[in-house]
Parts: structure tokens; C-alpha cells; sequence
């Protein structure tokens, strides 16, 4: 090996063993010096030497050293990368089935009907700010600039870094707590003057108890984007589970204390919601200040940077929000053009066309938008949350070849996971919706219409997860213009299909509108990114996609052949059970559901090793890198 490749050696093994490693060529000088600085000052502090900084400095150079014929030594940085995500993702899972558990407690004891609507869609409003700041807004702004002060002031004890953020949670607060209180005062009139039992009374009321949980978990999203910036992955993961259990201990004492009247039974949960809010900040405050975190009214040395953040955050937020928007959209659109529950079947529109959605069109989205969202909760936010601080890091040096092999390499695991996702879930959504929702009060056709809108959101499953990973490609390049500019296309688009496929689809073509809304925002977006770094690896990634086809085949093949040849399991189960017990059904629906699941899962990972798919090994393997 000649003398350069060794002088690449050195740097990325300095890199690798958790340093900020020598700048590029391409890095300007002025961050070179600072780089220097903070390289000979203190030591690094516990949370810098943790697990989570490997994690972020994983990236992938597919490429062999020309002078040498080396291979590089970025298997290591591979696993690296699996070997956080798996942490991260782990979580994430533990949330999800919590998720999961919480769905079904909810479906059995609202079902789909009107009350199931206004509090499914009072929800979302509230939600929606939990989705864009706890999934990337607030941090995709906030986080670059808090890294550079967190970095600038290594030897003054982070002051300027604990400056930042204590300006950021005092706005942050101030506006959202004076927007959350004008909402209240415009929906108390509404509140008190309709009938608390109607419809738009119960919407009403349920918005005013459950807004101010957006105060509460806008806060405690930026606490945690303030711990990934300190490489704590851990809490900001394992908070929303907590929102989880505070549900499901509302569902249940809704159940125990208010068994007739599901009204009653909405605030409770609501209530527990609002709970689970002041729980969520508590503790990552805590958590903060033992990171060294402590407040201060001393703002005027970061205000510049808070300034560059509240302007940034406007397109970011706009941009990422497109998802939730289009959600939104849908739920006016289902809720709107919904029959009512009593009432005419006629629209009063001009020629009086009949209503295109039942009632519960409105609850049946949000079932189903939940379970499309496992995946994308689980992978696609996961992942572009460990990569955003590395692409940020190949912007900042101009190091455009790292850049595009991360972007590659994120995009091929979106291809070997968001694919046989998308496939699995049109294959399931039938026996997932049984197992999971239909209990209590939500019944066969409930189900039946929850796994059609499963099955229309599943087509676009890659997608969404891809999405996320372009925006951050952007943001760490500083363009926060062009995926506001693609997003709002994007809804503009959703919007005219939503009222264009309702009629011969039903609410089937709500979900559909967003999935093919959902494709053309990836593909706008992978077209302009290319415009900004160069060419990505298509190369590589049409032969994962090609294996990635062929795998998902041999695991669709195996799931249709489970289903069809698997027993009945209720009448099996029937046969050894008391007469009239209930858990025969229960358990058989389960064994129906995880039977073909789990064999189409090992199908799948066996074709994947037959086929040398070695993407799905980085996220599986523990310990070792690439398999060759």
C-alpha cells in the first residue's frame, strides 16, 4: 500500500475509534482549525465514548484502493451502523407492540363509530406536532447548530450549548403554549353551546381536553432532540412507549369506571393521554440534567443561532409534515363525506349525489394508518435518525463521495426491508386486523374494512421510509426548499386523488391516494438530490432490488401456502376447550396470524442468504460486518 493509502488507514482508524479524525481536503480551513481545537481540548465526557457516537460515524466506501487493491476498512463502520440501529430499533419494537396492544384495547372498546371517529380524529391534532418534532423537525434544525456550540465550548463547560437550548425551550413554550390557549378560547364556545352527545360537541370537547398534550410533548421532543445531539439514543426511543402504557391505563379504568357510556369512556382516555404528556417531559428533563444540563436566562450570546432555527424550522416542519397533513386531509375528506349515523343518504351538494363513505371511514384510517406506520416507526425513522448526524458531518467537509454511498446504502435497507414489508402486509392485513382489533365492540365487517385500507397504505410502505432518509440528505446539505417545494406538490396531489378515487373506490381510495402520493414525493426527491451530489450507486442498488423481488417472491409463496393449508385453529382449539370459552378464538386468530407470518419471515431470510442479499446481514448480524 503507498504512502496515501496509509495516510487514509491512519484517519479513518482514528475516526473509527470515536474521534472527529482529520478534515478532508475539501473541509474548509476554518473548520479544520476547529476541529484541531476541540481535538486537543478536555478528554471527552461519558456519553461521547458511549455506544450511541459509533453509530454515528458509520458510513460505507464500496470501493477497493487503487494503489493496493485493499479493501477499506469501513466494515468495521458497518457494524457499527447495525449494531446501533439494532439499539435504536429495539425500542422503537418494544413502543410498537405496545402500540399494538394499545390499538386493540381501543378497537374493543370503541369499535368504528361516531365516537371512535371524533376521538380518533381529535387525536390527531395533537399528534401531528408529536410526529413532526418528535420525528425530525425541531431536530433537523436545531440539532446542526447545537452541535456546533456543543463542540465550540468542549472546554468552557458547554455553556453556549445549554444557552441554545434553554432559549429554544423557552420559545418553544411560549408559542406553542400561546397557540394551544387561543385554540382553547376559539373551541370553548363551541364546547359549551353544542349538545355534548352530538358529533361536533364531542370533537369539540375532546380537542379542548387533549390539546394541551401538544404543549407537553412538543417540549419533550426537543429534550430529546437536545440528547440525540449528546449521542443519548436510549430515552428519546423509549419515550413514546410511555405514552403507551398511560393508554392502555386509561382504556382500562375508562372500562371499569364508565362501562355505559363510551362518551364518558373518551375523556377518560383522553385524559390519560393529556397524563401521559407530563410524564414524557418529566423525565427527559431529568435525564437532561444529568447530562450536565442547566437552565439560563443568559441568552444573548446564541441568539443569532436561535433566530437561524425559528427561521429554519418553518419550511422543515412544512416539509416533513406533508405525511401528517395528507393524514389530516384524509380525515376531513372520510369525515366530511362520511353518511352521517342518522340522516339522509344524500350529500347536499348540487345534484344530490349519495355519500361515498359509511360512518366509521374516519376511524377505520386511523386503524389503519397505524398498523402501515409499524414499519416506518420501527426502520424508516430509526434509521434516518442515527444517519442525520453522520450526512450532516460529509456536508460540513464537502466530502460529496460519503455522502452518496451513505444516501446508497440507507436506500438499499429501505429496498430489503420496505419492500417485503409492503408485500406482508397486503398478505396479513386480513388476519392482522382480526387478531389484533376485532375484540368487544369492533366487529367482522369493522375488520373487514380496517384490512382494506391496511392493504391500500401497504403499497406504499418503501416510501414512506425512504422519505424521511431523502429529507435528511437535504437538510444536512442546508436546502430546506426543495422538499418543501416536493411535499407540497406532494399534497396537492393526494388531495385531488382523494376526491377523485372516494367515488369508485370508497375509503379504500383515501389510503391509495397517500401511497401514490407517498411514490411520486420519493421519486421527485431522489431526482433532486441527485442534482445536488451526483449520480447515487443505482448500480448497486438495481441488484438489490432484483434479490430483494426475488426473496419477497419465495416469502409470498410460502404466507399464501400457510394460509391455505394451516387448519382452523379456533375449531382446533374448540375441540379441548370448555364450552363457551372465549380464548379459542382469540388464540386461534393469533395462531392464524403468526403461523404464516413467521414461516413467510424465515422464507424470506433463507432466500435472502441463498441470494447473497448482504444489506438484510448489517442490520441482523451482531458483531461483524459485511458477509463476503
Amino acid at each position: 500500500m503507498d504512502s496515501s493509502s496509509g495516510v487514509e488507514g491512519q484517519r479513518e482508524s482514528q475516526f473509527d475509534r470515536g474521534g472527529q479524525g482529520h478534515a478532508d481536503s475539501a473541509r474548509p480551513d476554518h473548520e479544520s482549525s476547529r476541529s484541531s481545537a476541540s481535538e486537543c481540548g478536555p478528554a471527552r465526557s461519558a456519553e461521547r465514548r458511549s455506544a450511541a457516537v459509533r453509530l454515528t460515524q458509520t458510513a460505507e466506501l464500496d470501493q477497493v484502493s487503487t494503489a493496493g487493491g485493499a479493501v477499506s476498512t469501513d466494515t468495521t463502520r458497518h457494524s457499527s451502523l447495525g449494531s446501533g440501529f439494532r439499539r435504536v430499533v429495539s425500542l422503537t419494537v418494544l413502543s410498537r407492540v405496545l402500540g399494538a396492544i394499545r390499538d386493540m384495547a381501543t378497537a374493543g372498546l370503541f369499535g368504528l363509530g361516531p365516537v371512535m371517529d371524533a376521538f380518533s380524529f381529535a387525536f390527531r391534532v395533537p399528534n401531528l406536532a408529536r410526529r413532526l418534532f418528535g420525528e425530525g423537525a425541531l431536530a433537523a434544525a436545531f440539532l446542526p447548530a447545537f452541535t456546533r456550540e456543543y463542540e465550540r465550548s468542549a472546554s468552557s463547560g458547554r455553556g453556549s450549548a445549554w444557552q441554545l437550548t434553554s432559549a429554544v425551550l423557552a420559545l418553544l413554550t411560549c408559542v406553542l403554549g400561546g397557540a394551544v390557549l387561543a385554540a382553547e378560547l376559539l373551541l370553548a364556545p363551541l364546547a359549551l353551546n353544542s349538545n355534548p352527545e352530538s358529533e361536533l360537541g364531542l370533537l369539540a370537547g375532546l380537542l379542548a381536553v387533549m390539546l394541551p398534550y401538544a404543549v407537553l410533548i412538543c417540549l419533550a421532543a426537543q429534550i430529546a432532540a437536545v440528547l440525540q445531539g449528546l449521542e443519548r439514543f436510549g430515552w428519546p426511543a423509549f419515550m413514546p412507549a410511555l405514552l403507551n402504557v398511560c393508554w392502555l391505563a386509561g382504556v382500562a379504568v375508562a372500562a371499569r369506571m364508565a362501562p355505559g357510556s363510551q362518551i364518558a369512556q373518551a375523556y377518560v382516555v383522553a385524559g390519560s393521554i393529556l397524563a401521559a404528556g407530563v410524564v414524557q417531559l418529566l423525565l427527559q428533563w431529568l435525564v437532561l440534567r444529568r447530562a450536565g444540563f442547566r437552565f439560563t436566562f443568559n441568552w444573548s450570546p446564541v441568539w443569532g443561532e436561535v433566530r437561524g432555527i425559528s427561521l429554519g424550522i418553518i419550511p422543515v416542519t412544512l416539509a416533513l409534515s406533508v405525511t401528517q397533513i395528507n393524514s389530516i386531509l384524509d380525515s376531513l375528506v372520510a369525515w366530511f363525506f362520511s353518511r352521517p349515523a342518522i340522516g339522509g343518504n344524500l350529500m347536499p351538494l348540487p345534484g344530490a349525489p349519495a355519500y361515498p363513505l359509511e360512518p366509521g371511514a374516519v376511524s377505520s384510517l386511523y386503524f389503519g394508518e397505524r398498523v402501515y406506520q409499524f414499519p416506518l416507526g420501527v426502520f424508516g425513522v430509526a434509521l434516518s435518525t442515527v444517519l442525520f448526524p453522520l450526512l450532516a458531518r460529509h456536508a460540513a467537509r464537502g466530502d460529496f463521495q460519503r455522502l452518496r454511498s451513505d444516501l446508497s446504502l440507507a436506500l438499499r435497507l429501505v429496498v430489503v426491508i420496505g419492500v417485503p414489508a409492503s408485500a406482508g402486509l397486503i398478505l396479513v392485513a386480513a388476519p392482522l386486523t382480526r387478531a389484533v382489533l376485532q375484540h368487544g365492540e369492533f366487529g367482522a365487517g369493522d375488520a373487514e374494512r380496517t384490512a382494506a385500507m391496511i392493504s391500500a397504505y401497504a403499497l406504499g410502505v418503501w416510501a414512506y421510509c425512504g422519505i424521511p432518509i431523502l429529507f435528511r440528505g437535504f437538510y444536512a446539505l442546508g436546502d430546506r426548499a426543495a422538499p418543501l417545494r416536493v411535499g407540497l406538490l406532494a399534497v396537492m396531489l393526494d388531495t385531488a386523488l382523494n376526491l377523485t378515487l372516494i367515488w369508485p373506490l370508497g375509503e379504500r381510495g383515501l389510503a391509495l391516494s397517500t401511497a401514490i402520493s407517498a411514490t411520486g414525493q420519493f421519486a421527485a426527491l431522489c431526482w433532486l438530490l441527485q442534482r445536488r451530489i451526483g449520480t447515487l450507486d443505482w448500480g448497486r442498488m438495481a441488484q438489490t432490488a432484483v434479490k430483494t423481488l426475488t426473496a419477497t417472491a419465495v416469502m409470498a409463496a410460502v404466507c399464501l401456502a400457510a394460509q391455505r393449508w394451516q387448519p382452523n385453529w379456533r375449531e382446533v382449539l374448540a375441540t379441548i376447550a370448555p364450552d363457551g370459552a372465549h380464548w379459542p378464538r382469540v388464540l386461534g386468530d393469533l395462531l392464524a396470524l403468526a403461523v404464516p407470518v413467521g414461516l413467510a419471515g424465515l422464507a424470506y431470510l433463507g432466500a435472502a442468504w441463498a441470494g447473497s442479499l448482504t444489506e438484510i446481514w448489517l442490520l441482523l448480524r451482531r458483531g461483524a460486518g459485511w458477509p463476503r
